[in-house]
């Protein structure tokens, strides 16, 4: 690569290359600036992503067979892209195996994030009642039994069952049956909650909206082998990137209009001047190192032909504790 290409500030002095994981670093002595980096040829921005605490859970969903797991799983998880307007963010962790599951059924682990633990309960709740009982053959349970912090689950929806469920205490956690119409629904009483991270994010910039898109879907599916993180947003994939704020007062949020490809030359733009299309992907996860875990692989399966940047969205650094600067991720 020509070194012409890779550095647009000047050089006074020792340059050195290094490759690594298929990162082309500039490593300067003490006379270099130097402001690229890139993976092939898609340049990774000298900036980071800023991320929140929030509370989280983990629900292990069981069913008969693949198809009915999946109608339940995406019941539960949809409108739950940002909690913005969403009672929660939540996304499909793993797929699990039969050999994985509490009933030796196949199931799917569920990560769902809240600002607050009163606000989660009340939101796994009611999708829990609406979204996993009425789908048939469903089972729930807690996927975080070591967690001190509890919120009630089969606890309230008992109640469905008029007076004719039944609980069972097996190894000190106490499970539900609660009579339905093609059997029983088994719902764990309680579910854990610990401290999670929500909010890292990368936004891929392209020349075009088809090869953002293909870069997008390649950098969701490098995160779905990970454990402990979720791309919350349809297809884990958020077009309509948001600033804090808006001209009208009542609104919190509104679009971002630096990364708005047709708001060019009206707003102070944040797009490579190549691209035409950017898109977000937004991950939340069980902790700090799991979400810069996920960045890193997203980045790295995003980047490619016609992806002529990656970036990301912060707020200056003033909103959020979790600062995820994306070269040093690389």
């Amino acid at each position: 690569m020509c070194l012409g290409n890779l550095l647009s500030g000047r050089h006074h002095g020792g340059l050195g290359e290094l490759f690594q994981g298929g990162v082309l670093l500039v490593i300067p002595d003490r006379h270099t600036i130097w402001t690229h980096m890139r993976i092939g040829p898609t340049i990774i921005d000298d900036t980071f992503a800023e991320a929140f605490r929030m509370r989280y859970t983990r629900l292990v969903v069981t069913a008969y067979d693949e198809h009915w797991l999946k109608a339940a799983v995406h019941e539960f998880t949809g409108y739950s892209s940002s909690v913005i307007a969403c009672d929660c963010e939540s996304g499909v962790e793993q797929w699990l195996s039969p050999d994985e599951t509490e009933d030796g059924r196949v199931g799917a682990s569920i990560l769902a994030f809240g600002f607050s633990t009163d606000a989660l309960a009340a939101a796994v709740g009611n999708r829990t009642g609406q979204c996993l009982m009425t789908c048939a053959s469903t089972a729930v349970y807690d996927g975080l039994i070591a967690s001190e912090e509890r919120i009630a689950l089969g606890k309230h929806i008992r109640f469905f069952g008029d007076g004719f469920q039944k609980s069972k205490l097996i190894d000190g956690r106490r499970f539900w049956r609660i009579p339905v119409m093609d059997g029983e629904f088994v719902v764990e009483q309680h579910a854990g909650v610990a401290k999670g991270v929500a909010g890292g994010n990368i936004i891929v910039q392209a020349v075009d909206s088809p090869t953002a898109m293909d870069a997008a879907r390649r950098a969701v599916e490098a995160c779905s082998s990970l454990r402990g993180v979720i791309a919350p947003f349809p297809g884990g994939v958020a077009r309509s990137g948001s600033k804090v704020g808006s001209k009208y007062k009542k609104l919190k949020a509104s679009t971002s209009d630096a990364f708005c490809p047709t708001l060019r030359g009206r707003v102070e733009s944040e797009l490579h001047a190549d691209a035409n299309c950017a898109l977000e992907i937004v991950l939340d996860g069980c902790d700090e190192t799991v979400v810069g875990a996920g960045m890193a692989a997203a980045m790295r399966a995003a980047a490619g032909e016609g992806v002529v940047q990656i970036g990301a969205g912060n707020y200056g650094g003033k909103l959020g504790k979790f600062h995820f600067h994306l070269r040093e991720l690389l």
